[in-house]
């Protein structure tokens, strides 16, 4: 994958669904604000959190899929959390339905914890506890809920990175002034074990590869300077090697990556502006910035990719949060395809968690007034037509695309992708 930025020149023609070549003279660097206005008659209409369902926008999703945890309290009679009793609640995924199991203690936990589910069906959650930060595992016994104490590790702040494939470990972040703190706080040996000082302000955290080794970081230099994502390899003592660079100026960050197809989702501000693209691992073709996910009323954000396409990045349908002014519902979108397909969301869906199986059914977890755990499926629509009956509240779908004239920008240097070791890759033709 080489670092030109290649950006699709065509717009959605406005309520058709149909594209249009763009003639618009817009300088670089002028990205178009929201309209809270315009654009509400096309989205969702807003609707308030459902009883039972977690205001924290953290609802972790295990690697395979098998299990989730979130923090929730339930409402009170006024229908609001005033001074409600947070606890951790596991969702088991993989059965023949999903459920949830409440996993309270005697003293409620604070509504700045963090929880992260492992493959055992074990819940860790972090607790900030007078300047250090305590690390525990949750689990049901019968009516009860089990603790195990791992430990605790005293710095001012630290942030739980995904789960990890491997479903044993568990890793975190903890920020300092020319540093970061690389932690294994789950799945050690002796409790939370300090793995490396990565140098500069690291963040994000997206997993390479199906073995839980190969760590996607963003990393901004600790004297300041543009965000780039970096590979960080936790088999060769955290070793740390360059992994996207578009423009020498511009902040590359990686957003999500599918070890199977090597798809990796990057936002990055090199055509001149924020944008959503594209880019493949390991590969030499450009970055591309798809114009059919740049909505100028709305942000979008993807959440998960199918797996399973192996070296078939082009074929991967990748799910996305859309939030506008007036509320939030899902896209469909496959880089071949070229099209967005937007989607209602059920009631109480827990925003930006999902998960594709391999046969591209996504499944969004939901929790409304009726049920406390569900899970909704969505089947992928082809990119040969319209989903029927999909769109939120008339919202037109973005069109088919065709590609832009090739375009690179005034500075092309190769993405050292290949730097990575990223062994037994091969970069797809």
């Amino acid at each position: 994958m080489t670092a030109c930025a290649i950006e699709d020149g065509t717009a959605e023609a406005a309520g058709t669904g149909e594209t249009v070549e763009s003639e618009s003279d817009e300088p670089a660097g002028a990205e178009e604000a929201p309209d809270p206005a315009g654009g509400a008659a096309d989205a969702p209409q807003p609707r308030e959190p459902a009883p039972g369902e977690s205001v924290l926008p953290a609802f972790t999703i295990t690697a395979d899929g098998a299990y989730a945890a979130r923090l929730t309290a339930a409402r009170d009679t006024t229908g609001t959390r005033a001074g409600a009793a947070w606890y951790a609640e596991r969702w088991t995924l993989d059965g023949p339905e999903p459920y949830a199991v409440p996993l309270p203690l005697d003293q409620p936990e604070e509504a700045d914890s963090q929880v992260l589910p492992l493959a055992d069906g074990r819940v860790l959650i972090r607790r900030r506890v007078a300047g250090r930060h305590a690390f525990s595992l949750l689990y049901p016994t019968g009516p009860g809920t089990g603790e195990l104490p791992l430990g605790a590790v005293a710095c001012d702040g630290l942030t739980l990175l995904p789960p990890s494939p491997d479903g044993v470990s568990a890793y975190a972040l903890s920020p300092g002034a020319y540093s970061t703190g690389l932690w294994r706080v789950a799945g050690g040996t002796f409790g939370p074990e300090h793995l490396a000082d990565l140098p500069g302000h690291c963040s994000g955290g997206v997993w390479l590869d199906r073995a839980g080794r190969l760590l996607g970081l963003d990393r901004e230099p600790a004297g300041g300077g543009p965000v780039k994502a970096v590979a960080v390899d936790l088999g060769r003592g955290s070793e740390m090697t360059p992994l996207l660079q578009i423009t020498p100026d511009s902040d590359d960050r990686l957003l999500l990556a599918d070890p199977d197809s090597g798809l990796l989702l990057i936002r990055s501000d090199a055509p001149g502006h924020d944008r959503l693209g594209w880019g493949v691992l390991g590969s030499c073709l450009p970055v591309r910035f798809p114009e059919c996910l740049r909505l100028p009323d709305a942000a979008v954000t993807p959440f998960a990719v199918q797996p399973g396409q192996t070296l078939m990045p082009e074929s991967c349908a990748v799910a996305l949060r859309i939030d506008g002014a007036a509320g939030t519902w899902a896209g469909i979108w496959r880089p071949s395809g070229r099209r967005l397909h937007q989607l209602a969301v059920p009631e109480g869906w827990l925003a930006g968690s999902g998960i594709w199986s391999r046969e591209g059914v996504l499944k969004l977890p939901y929790a409304d007034g009726e049920t406390a755990c569900a899970v909704a499926l969505l089947t992928a629509p082809a990119d040969g037509e319209p989903a029927e009956g999909a769109a939120p509240a008339g919202r037109a779908e973005s069109g088919r695309q065709p590609s832009a004239a090739l375009a690179p920008p005034p500075v092309c240097k190769p993405v050292p992708l290949g730097q990575a070791p990223l062994v037994g890759r091969t970069a797809p033709d």
